[in-house]
């Protein structure tokens, strides 16, 4: 440790504190998940539904590709609606009527404003107290039974082929029979209503519902609570005094700037011979590459349903590539490229930190590595077709076909190898870097990314800890373990240690101040991170402490993202330190791009979304999805394409970029993003966040209010920056392509 021991003892501290939080309010998840009851039974004895009625739902809702049709309790698709919302609207309006009918004889839209004013307290009141007693049973009014009952007809015909119901589908953009079993149509209404029955009836002793009254809905008393309020006040406070401690820090406790170490003639990488192992690389450049592609314009394809729903430029495809399989393939797809150059990276430099060596079967093991990644993208996406196809017998869809859970839909099996995987390469790394320990000199920064390297390996295996029946609250738990704590947690570590690693090879940077920034860096992207996964799950079927826990460190995830300015300017001036710098030039671009939009796009755009009361209401709508291709991309694409970048430029060193194939690449690249999210996805989020504050979630994700021109215009012009994406991407591939099949001028 010698000179970086109070580094060390901060992040280890930092460690053992928040993980111990994350342990100790996962417990509190368990405990306080809503129930699923034995029964559902009415006034006179009847059975409605039972506890497997609902599991067997869940299963069947999961074999519609789940959360990439719609969402559930917020999470999911952002086209169809909010089925929780959705449900828990149709079925009061339902209830509404039917009392009407039977306590005035008319329909609830004919009575005088007084009547009116008494069904809905009683609906209020009676939706709110329906909790299980003590046999785990609800007992239910007729007037809901029959309204359950009118509700589930309803969603029956619209996941089928009923004619009445063929806009609606198109407007969804769900394709025609989209569940094709009656009996599983059947199913799914009953796991629908279980979600809406949780967001309407309130936690025993509390007087919130079981997810702290999410969604909006006036007709059941559904408004953020008091505790709400006071946690997103609470968040702004801490994320001020985080900025005001940093800059007290910054100024006050740093070093004097250490002199800037002294460039080398020659670049020390390139005077090192290419290992056998780093040669095999370049199919992971070209998979890379292949996949990002695909993914773009697979993302076309998913946008351009939202505005024909069920065709792409007058072709009906939705019965053979409906809207759900290209999302779950457009996602998927951007998870295994970013994955795959971010394995490539650690491949790469396993050989440098070895002092320029591989270990006896390295090549053999990246080989077997690349045909195990490629075996996972087509079984997983094999699957997926067959599943959403139902061409897959329904016991298998969730270990072969499609989990139905946003960002891990692979089926198990499939996830399970993928996880098999990662072991496989994190093997590989530990094999190529332990030996460095005996080497003389520094080793911090080397244990630094060696934990990183085993937290990658190890952490994703947390995804298995939940089945196909597990109760949603406790698979939401683990479900943001993945998608939050091992991206952006883990793999933030990961990223930050390889450049270091890399900087520090290339003799521009100090070993010292290369480890220094790194260890530090690595405490404060963990002390947010790793509670700030709560913020997930404020409405989730959690209790009160899990939204002040997730409030308050969400908050401080912004924090050490205002220093990346800085961090962006000190990887910009780097290509002047030196000529030999110049052939780096577009991989540093990339790395200035990765801090500018994670200053934009987790930082400004994710603390939009990210207080309880900003979620509240507006979780599922189309602002969600500025924050996730600002971050997702801005983020991890532009740091996994300047990984495959400099890459290449070892592997081919004597060939050198394209300046004007890089510069129409990585500028269509930025300057597409920023028209997504300015003229459509922004917009759209903002008029739909006025819908939902004013009249109800349900609303904002309805089709009367989703199909208005206007909305239909921003969509539809959301193609222009799709259309600059998608040639930046090609362009970014074209090169890279050149370079590994050595087409490049030298």
């Amino acid at each position: 440790m010698g000179q970086y021991k109070k580094l060390w003892y901060l992040l280890m501290a930092v460690l053992a504190v928040t993980f111990a939080i994350l342990g100790y309010f996962g417990n509190e998840v368990y405990k306080q998940a809503p129930p699923i009851p034995e029964q559902y039974v009415t006034t006179d004895g009847k059975v409605v539904l039972t506890r497997e009625d609902i599991l067997q739902g869940q299963s069947a809702w999961q074999s519609t590709g789940g959360m990439q049709l719609g969402s559930i309790w917020g999470h999911g698709a952002y086209q169809a609606p909010d089925w929780t919302a959705d449900w828990l609207h149709r079925e009061a309006e339902a209830w509404l009527d039917i009392s009407a009918q039977q306590q005035f004889g008319q329909p609830f839209a004919a009575l005088d404003d007084t009547q009116q004013t008494v069904l809905k307290a009683q609906l209020a009141k009676e939706y709110r107290g329906n909790q299980q007693n003590e046999q785990e049973t609800v007992v239910l009014s007729n007037a809901r039974a029959a309204a359950i009952a009118q509700t589930g007809q309803y969603y029956q015909a619209l996941y089928g082929n009923d004619p009445a119901l063929k806009k609606s589908r198109e407007s969804f953009a769900m394709k025609d029979n989209t569940l094709p079993d009656a009996t599983a149509r059947e199913r799914l209404t009953n796991f629908f209503f279980w979600t809406a029955w949780a967001a309407s009836t309130e936690r025993p002793g509390s007087e919130a519902t079981y997810t702290n009254n999410w969604p909006h809905e006036p007709l059941v008393n559904n408004h953020p609570t008091t505790e709400n309020i006071m946690w997103s006040v609470a968040s702004v406070v801490f994320l001020i005094a985080g900025i005001g401690f940093l800059v007290w820090g910054w100024a006050f406790l740093r070093k004097e700037d250490e002199a800037e170490a002294k460039a080398p003639q020659q670049d020390p990488i390139s005077q090192l011979a290419l290992t056998s192992s780093q040669k095999g690389l370049a199919k992971y450049a070209f998979l890379v590459v292949a996949l990002f592609v695909a993914q773009v314009f697979l993302g076309g394809f998913t946008a351009h349903y939202t505005v024909e729903g069920q065709q792409f430029y007058g072709f009906d495809v939705s019965q053979y590539f409906p809207y759900a399989l290209v999302r779950t393939w457009h996602i998927q797809t951007a998870l295994f490229w970013i994955a795959t150059a971010f394995l490539a990276a650690g491949l790469f430099l396993a050989p440098i930190i070895n002092g320029g060596k591989d270990p006896k079967g390295q090549k053999l093991g990246v080989d077997l590595l690349f045909w195990a990644l490629v075996i996972v993208v087509v079984g997983s996406f094999t699957g997926n077709y067959f599943a959403l196809a139902h061409q897959l017998p329904a016991h298998l869809n969730f270990w072969f076909g499609h989990q139905g859970y946003e960002f891990i839909d692979l089926g198990r099996f499939w996830q399970i190898l993928k996880w098999v995987g990662i072991l496989f390469w994190l093997g590989l790394m530990l094999r190529g870097t332990v030996g460095a320990f005996k080497q003389p000199g520094d080793k911090n920064l080397l244990a630094l990314f060696v934990a990183s390297v085993m937290a990658v390996g190890l952490f994703y295996g947390s995804g298995l800890f939940y089945g196909e029946r597990t109760n949603l609250s406790v698979m939401e738990y683990w479900r943001w373990w993945v998608v939050h704590l091992w991206v952006e947690g883990f793999f933030e570590v990961f990223a930050t240690a390889a450049l270091a690693f890399i900087f520090v090879s290339l003799g521009l940077v100090s070993k010292r101040l290369g480890t220094a920034a790194a260890l530090a860096s690595a405490s404060l992207f963990m002390v947010g991170g790793v509670p700030g996964t709560f913020h997930h799950l404020y409405f989730s079927g959690t209790t009160t402490p899990i939204m002040a826990v997730g409030a308050s460190f969400s908050a401080l995830e912004v924090v050490p993202l205002i220093v990346l300015g800085y961090e962006a300017w000190e990887h910009w001036r780097l290509q002047y330190r030196t000529d030999w710098m110049q052939k780096l030039k577009w991989p540093l671009y990339c790395f200035v791009a990765v801090a500018f939009w994670n200053m934009l796009g987790a930082g400004v755009f994710g603390f939009m979304i990210n207080p309880p009361i900003s979620l509240y209401y507006i979780q599922g709508l189309n602002t969600t999805a500025v924050h996730a291709h600002a971050a997702l991309f801005g983020v991890y694409g532009f740091l996994a394409i300047g990984f495959v970048l400099l890459i290449m430029r070892y592997l081919r060193p004597d060939a050198l970029f394209d300046d004007k194939l890089m510069k129409t690449g990585f500028w269509a690249l930025n300057i597409g993003l920023v028209l997504m999210i300015v003229t459509s996805l922004l917009p759209i989020g903002i008029f739909q966040a006025h819908a939902s504050i004013s009249q109800g979630l349900w609303y904002a994700r309805s089709e009367g209010f989703m199909q208005q021109d206007f909305l239909q215009t921003l969509r539809w012009v959301r193609t222009i920056g799709d259309v600059v994406f998608i040639i930046g991407a090609v362009a970014i591939a074209w090169q890279v392509c050149r370079l590994v099949f050595k087409c490049q001028r030298q």
